[in-house]
């Protein structure tokens, strides 16, 4: 089939390599002509395991390709929109600006007979307003609107496109349903579900799923918490809760919060839906305020492992992204852990194996390193804040060698204590008892 992807961002370009991949002609239509450029010459703009050998391969063999103008829809039997829908400055609410700017643009190009699907994360009725502008723009035509969400992980998202858990499917036309059906049919053998639902519904689902996954996270930081005041082991209590499988291993890792670009603008824009409406999530309402509280919280365990001062002090942070395997430092919990430790006084120098060049203009002040060693050379602390691969098996002994101290706050608990205790660390991580 003819694709056309409308955005070659993190969503559109990972989905438009993905079809390509099955065997669908896909073009990636992006505003940004130095991006188009970049990657029409191979070059991938996000830090994502094996998306650029997709990419490379599908334009080789003549599936994939990139551009800027919009006229290219007028073949495409599906439309997605893959833009951004970031939190709104000053309320919360998701910013469609960028998804009806879309739409408006290609509405005159558009095959009277194409289906237009929203991959962008949107909230409940943005698909009736789609509808409404192109029933304003092309009267004439039979397009219809379907809502399609992305559940893709960072660092994983090229996995969870071709073996995906489900596929949801928001449309009442059949032909429409069955033009999205013809896209996934190359899924066939791995037998996800295919979930046919209303519009509306398929657009709650994704907000729900997401505000779900933060619930968990949120409950078991808070019960780290309680970990912490009674002597207890916060990675054996969510082992012992995760073997049941009601609940799921999955999302029950204590830690510094959530971050990144779905959880936190995903569960406010929830919230301001909800508010609008009339209803109360309370519940959502506790999980996003918790989350916030719980990432500025997490510089006290570094001021309180240090004797409970960090000022004239150099705390290496490892770790600026959100999670592993990506380059996103969006709402990443080492940005406000690195603010709070300027405004306490501390030197920080830091380290990320993908991350540095994002995390650059949102915090100017940290010494940038160019290993996890560099870092902690000269060091009073080291904070673990993510928890890459190549942290998880650091030579202690070389560690402990370059730093002024031996102090390791492990926000993401990727060591053990009896380990700790061996190499002579002073070692606090979260929800579990340290080493002094």
């Amino acid at each position: 089939m003819r694709v056309t992807m409308i955005g070659a961002g993190y969503v559109g370009l990972v989905s438009g390599a993905c079809f390509a991949d099955f065997g669908h002609q896909v073009t990636c239509i992006d505003k940004d002509v130095g991006k188009v450029a970049a990657l029409n010459r191979g070059e991938i703009p996000i830090f994502e395991p094996g998306l650029a050998d997709l990419v490379e391969a599908n334009m080789r063999q003549g599936r994939l390709e990139f551009a800027v103008d919009t006229s290219r829809v007028g073949k495409a039997e599906a439309v997605f929109i893959a833009v951004g829908t970031p939190s709104r400055r000053g309320d919360g609410h998701a910013d469609l600006s960028f998804v009806y700017d879309a739409v408006r643009e290609i509405a005159p190009q558009l095959d009277a007979a194409a289906v237009v699907v929203t991959k962008s994360t949107v909230p409940v009725g943005t698909g009736d307003e789609i509808e409404h502008i192109l029933r304003q723009k092309r009267p004439d035509a039979e397009i219809q609107v379907v809502s399609n969400p992305e559940f893709l992980r960072e660092g994983a998202a090229i996995q969870d496109f071709k073996h995906p858990d489900r596929i949801v499917v928001g449309a009442d036309d059949t032909r429409a349903r069955a033009v999205l059906a013809e896209i996934y049919r190359p899924l066939y053998l791995n037998t996800p579900p295919i979930i046919y639902v209303s519009r509306r519904t398929a657009e709650l689902i994704k907000y729900a799923s997401n505000a779900f996954l933060a619930t968990k996270i949120t409950f078991i930081n808070e019960i780290a918490d309680l970990c912490e005041a009674v002597g207890a082991d916060v990675q054996e209590v969510a082992r012992g809760m995760g073997l049941d499988n009601r609940i799921g291993a999955k999302f029950l890792h204590a830690g510094p919060g959530f971050g990144g670009s779905c959880f936190p603008k995903d569960t406010s824009a929830l919230l301001k839906t909800a508010q609008d409406r009339g209803v109360a999530l309370r519940i959502v309402e506790t999980v996003f305020a918790v989350n916030e509280q719980r990432k500025r919280a997490m510089a006290r365990k570094v001021v309180a492992a240090l004797e409970g001062s960090v000022r004239g002090k150099t705390v290496a942070v490892l770790g600026l992204t959100f999670k592993p395997n990506t380059d996103d430092t969006r709402d990443s919990p080492a940005i406000p852990l690195i603010t709070a430790l300027h405004d306490l006084g501390a030197t920080v120098r830091g380290y990320d194996p993908a991350g540095m060049e994002q995390a650059k203009p949102l915090l100017p002040a940290v010494h940038y390193c160019c290993s996890a060693y560099d870092a902690a050379a000269g060091a009073d602390a080291v904070v673990i804040a993510t928890e890459w691969e190549q942290f998880r098996a650091l030579d202690l002994a070389r560690l402990k060698g370059v730093m002024a101290r031996p102090v390791i706050v492990d926000l993401r608990n990727i060591y053990r204590t009896e380990e700790m205790k061996r190499a002579k660390f002073r070692y606090v991580g979260v929800g579990r008892a340290g080493v002094d």
